[in-house]
């Protein structure tokens, strides 16, 4: 599924790009890619496009979350997290993160690079793979695809962060 995200982070940039389910389907079996993979890439889409509908808007110059005011009743009283605020992981979460996962989350936090709101989001995609834990490698791709998504463009050290493999990396 990673390798299918991954096509199409590399050939559609933003979730407005992306043609509709049905001919990104055609297009990722056309390269080659297996239908099993294809449907979890698919179905892991929609639930990142039903995430950014979820009522936040990201600033693309901020990153900063913002009110959208077509949002549900329900969602109107749910408060943005605090970018001071203490985030308290759940068992099910430190479980399928694992304590790389929550490290690197960390890091991109404390850099600057992944706000409050697009944490959840991340946090609630990552959540959505079924096989825990996650490999750091692995939640890479869901947050350059939340990223994607969002239509923001992480700064080139951030790029190259989650680009990079730390695991062939050589000491010196």
């Amino acid at each position: 599924m990673y390798e299918v995200l991954v096509f199409v982070y590399e050939h559609f940039w933003g979730g407005q790009a992306c043609p509709d389910r049905a001919q990104l389907g055609r297009r990722l079996s056309a390269a080659g890619f297996e239908r099993d993979d294809i449907q979890q890439a698919l179905a892991w889409l929609d639930g990142l496009r039903s995430a950014g509908t979820a009522g936040t808007r990201i600033d693309p110059d901020t990153h900063a979350a913002a009110n959208d005011p077509a949002m549900d009743s329900a969602l109107d009283t749910a408060r943005a997290p605090n970018p001071r605020s203490l985030r308290v992981y759940l068992p099910a979460e430190l479980t399928h993160l694992g304590a790389e996962g929550i490290r690197l989350l960390h890091f991109l936090e404390h850099a600057g690079a992944l706000p409050a709101a697009l944490r959840e989001v991340v946090i609630e995609r990552a959540l959505a793979v079924p096989e825990p834990p996650l490999s750091p490698q692995d939640l890479k791709v869901i947050v350059l695809m939340v990223y994607w998504h969002f239509g923001v463009e992480p700064d080139l050290l951030v790029q190259d962060e989650l680009c990079d493999d730390a695991s062939q990396r050589l000491a010196h």
